[in-house]
């Protein structure tokens, strides 16, 4: 089974990962999910292309932090983080984030707050690919 928390090139499964989640209790009421998937359109310019770099052992490190303050914050029986880095297209899939808990009310507060946690305190950067050439984005939208 894959670890919980991952940054990784390939694409990854959503029914994967919920499995994986679900193995871990049947006490778990409530799944809430979060998939980010890129854009072919930005800021009134076409992407033709998003690439994601990491800081891989600090973003790594940042990630499991952040699961396991989100488990404590929330009262969750497990959560799983995976994020894509390298070059991804219209369409592919980028982040996931899935919260378990007891109840449903928990998961989609945690699964909330695991993405914009991220977004601001994992060292992963975005950079847009255009026809007029590459901007990175910062801050993380």
């Amino acid at each position: 089974m894959k670890a919980p928390v991952r940054i990784q090139e390939e694409d990854f499964s959503q029914d994967d990962e919920i499995a994986a989640l679900k193995l871990v209790s049947v006490r778990m009421g409530g799944i809430a999910t979060f998939l980010g998937c890129a854009r072919d359109f930005s800021e009134g310019r076409e992407v033709s292309a998003i690439s994601f770099d990491a800081y891989d052992s600090m973003a790594l490190a940042e990630m499991n932090a952040l699961r396991d303050e989100a488990i404590k914050r929330f009262g969750l029986i497990d959560a799983r983080l995976v994020h894509r880095v390298g070059t991804v297209h219209g369409g592919d899939n980028i982040v996931f984030i899935a919260a378990g808990a007891e109840h449903r009310a928990e998961a989609f507060d945690a699964c909330r707050w695991m993405i914009d946690t991220l977004k601001e305190r994992v060292p992963i950067w975005k950079k847009e690919i255009t026809p007029t050439g590459d901007a990175w984005v910062v801050p993380h939208p």
